[in-house]
């Protein structure tokens, strides 16, 4: 039998290559290690793990050396916060790999993540590699698929994987990605913005022909429970709702100008993503002096049309959109009412 000439050659290229994987690190004392443990355990050892500590108060800047002074593949960087963004940027300046990946403190990887991403790339058919991933509970137990996976190995073209990020059925996060570092060059990471993925992303897919994702799901995303309960009022409200809706008139244009064909997929992106703003934004600030609600409910009114015919948009989206638009107070104090109703059914079955 013939030796995979080929094959080994590839194989050597690929471990020749340099990954840098950014961690950005806020107040992770209770997540960090074993985030950090499932990279140093990578069957790819070719790393530079670059732990950003973003101005922790907690005593992770601590643990960050300490996890530092184990493994000489880790950087530590201490900074002012800024954000997860901010944290990024600062380690897409340190980095010194062919590769660039991201890993969010809170989630964790399995073994083969790195091997399997970068002999991926070393096959020269795709510009960027993404791994699946699934979703866990902090006990690790998994809960229902956001993305599914592929069943085998394929390539998206970018045309397509914008499709179904606005479907709401693609992975827009950087952490199951890995990039050539030189695709950087000219890109960061919007600051002081907290749906920075998905902005960033579409400006990167215009420039390359698409992505080539892996089935297995070997990225984590663990759901903190304090991270959705987290001593909330009636009047909290996440920056991330307005985020959503400026970012979707950007993708709108965006989608009208490069991909005309993806219209209306755009359009049911931009009606969804201000349902979901109108579906959190606290009643108390439902009114005439809320400049930016006053702009989504006008918006809602002038594309009722849109929000009838826009066969993308499921039965429920647009029932909700339509009640939304004609009463939009009168249908939040029912659908509050609704949503309390249900979490204390839920709590009445866990006790």
């Amino acid at each position: 039998m013939m030796p995979d000439v080929r094959g080994n050659m590839r194989k050597e290229w690929a471990m020749s290559k340099k990954v840098s994987v950014i961690v950005p690190v806020y107040n992770s004392i209770n997540c960090l290690e074993r985030c950090v443990r499932s990279l140093c355990a990578q069957t790819y050892e070719n790393l530079e793990i670059l732990l950003i500590d973003d101005g922790s108060t907690d005593g992770t800047d601590r643990l960050c050396e300490r996890l530092a002074a184990e493994d000489a593949r880790i950087v530590v960087c201490h900074k002012e916060n800024g954000g997860a963004s901010s944290a990024r940027n600062a380690g897409l300046s340190m980095a010194s790999g062919d590769y660039i990946g991201f890993v969010d403190s809170d989630d964790y990887i399995d073994s083969y993540v790195y091997e399997e991403l970068v002999f991926a790339l070393g096959k020269g058919e795709y510009p960027v590699a993404q791994i699946s991933r699934d979703e866990v509970d902090e006990t690790g137990k998994r809960l229902p698929d956001v993305c599914m996976p592929p069943e085998k190995e394929r390539f998206c073209d970018s045309e397509t994987f914008i499709k179904e990020l606005l479907l709401h059925r693609g992975d827009s996060s950087f952490c199951t990605k890995l990039f050539p570092k030189e695709i950087f060059a000219q890109h960061r990471f919007p600051e002081g913005e907290l749906n920075e993925d998905f902005r960033l992303l579409l400006e990167i897919l215009q420039e390359i022909p698409g992505i080539g994702i892996l089935p297995k799901q070997g990225y984590h995303v663990v759901c903190r429970q304090e991270s959705t309960t987290r001593k909330r009022t009636k009047d909290s409200f996440s920056r991330v709702f307005l985020d959503i809706v400026e970012n979707a008139d950007k993708v709108q244009a965006l989608v009208d100008r490069k991909y005309p064909a993806l219209h209306e997929y755009a359009v049911r992106f931009n009606l969804y993503q201000r349902l979901d703003y109108m579906l959190h934004v606290p009643l108390s600030q439902m009114n005439a002096q809320n400049a930016f609600y006053k702009n989504v409910k006008t918006y809602l009114r002038r594309h009722i049309g849109d929000t009838i015919k826009n066969p993308y948009l499921t039965g429920k989206n647009r029932v909700y959109l339509l009640l939304l638009t004609a009463a939009p107070r009168t249908v939040r104090g029912v659908h509050g009412r609704k949503m309390r109703l249900r979490e204390k059914q839920e709590q009445r079955q866990e006790s």
